[in-house]
This record gives C-alpha cells, structure tokens and sequence, in this order.
C-alpha cells in the first residue's frame, strides 16, 4: 500500500531471511529490501540476491555496538541492537561488500536516540573499507550532527527519524544547512 502512495525509492526491511523474502517486497513495489539477521544467519544470501535481483537491490543493515574486544572496537549486534553476534562490524561491512551488498545502513546502537551525534569513528572505519553508499544512522540531533558526519566521515547518506517525527527539523531545513557547508544534496 505504501508503495502505491509514495513516489520516493522505497527500502523495506525486516523478517528479511530468504530470496523469496526479497522477491514478495519487490514484488509489491519496493525498490531496495534491507537485510540484517537472515544475513547473518545465512551470508551467502548476499549473494545469492546480488546475483538474482543486482547489488543495487541489496541493502544489507549492519547494527553496531562499541566493544573494545573486537579488532576494529565494534561488534556486529542483531534483534533490533539486542543480541551481540561475535562480529566485528568493520570486517563484516568489508564481507558483505564483497559478498555483493550494494549499500550499507550502518547504525550505532550506542548513539541511536541520544540526539547526541553520529558514531563517527564507526562510520568512518566502514566507509574506509569499502566503495559501495553508507548511510550513517544513530544520534542525530542538530543540523551541525548532519555536515560533521559528511565532512568527517565521507559517508553518502545520514539517517534520522526523531527529529523529523517530531518536527524538530524539516527535510528542507536540513538540505539549505548542508548547500551553506557546500555539501552536495538532491532537490
């Protein structure tokens, strides 16, 4: 339904486990599916919808936690940033790069709904390892949270909900602070 009323590329996500998962939501007219858990439990789901439906369609959602025993000091979480996996997040970014995701929705559990600004050495450690978009999420809370996550991390996208949600800020509020820090944004 949603898809039939909003005229914007639509990204549908959860209980994402298996290619037929992938082909009922783009089936009822989303452009992109996003996996995190069935990813995890099967990687090589990657691929196989890389393969079947182009990278462009697999949007593969990576939620991270700091934890200081992990190589990179984060560690893959999956159950909405409950349950810890065992993952470094940085070389799973790397993998399921390679596996053939097309774009990665990176969100730091620790930051997500403090307001108090994007994880930036987590997302610039994951956009350093790979070449497909990284859309920063978890923290936002001001128009500058938006152009230092750009300036300090190179990531192609940010995320925020709460702000909008609650009219804090509006979309076009957004897109005029990022032209004055001459940060490139669509119409």
């Amino acid at each position: 339904r949603t898809a039939s009323r909003v005229f914007i590329p639509l990204t549908v996500g959860g209980g994402i486990n298996t290619l037929e998962d992938f082909d009922r939501v783009l089936k009822c007219g989303a452009d992109k599916v996003s996996v995190n858990s069935g990813a995890i439990r099967n990687p090589d789901l990657i691929r196989q919808a890389a393969l079947r439906y182009g990278s462009q369609c697999v949007v593969v959602a990576i939620d991270a936690r700091a934890n200081a025993e992990m190589p990179s000091g984060f560690e893959v979480y999956v159950a909405g940033g409950r349950t810890p996996t065992g993952k470094d997040a940085v070389a799973w970014a790397k993998e399921v790069y390679e596996r053939g995701a097309g774009e990665l929705l990176l969100t730091s559990m620790d930051k997500d709904g403090t307001k108090s600004g994007f994880d930036l050495a987590l997302t610039k450690a994951v956009v350093d390892v790979v070449s497909i978009p990284v859309i920063a999420s978890g923290g936002c809370g001001s128009l500058e949270h938006f152009s230092e996550v750009f300036e300090k991390t190179g990531c192609d996208a940010a995320l925020a909900a709460s702000l909008f949600h609650y009219r804090e800020l509006t979309v076009g509020e957004v897109k005029e602070h990022l032209k004055e820090k001459k940060i490139p944004v669509r119409k």
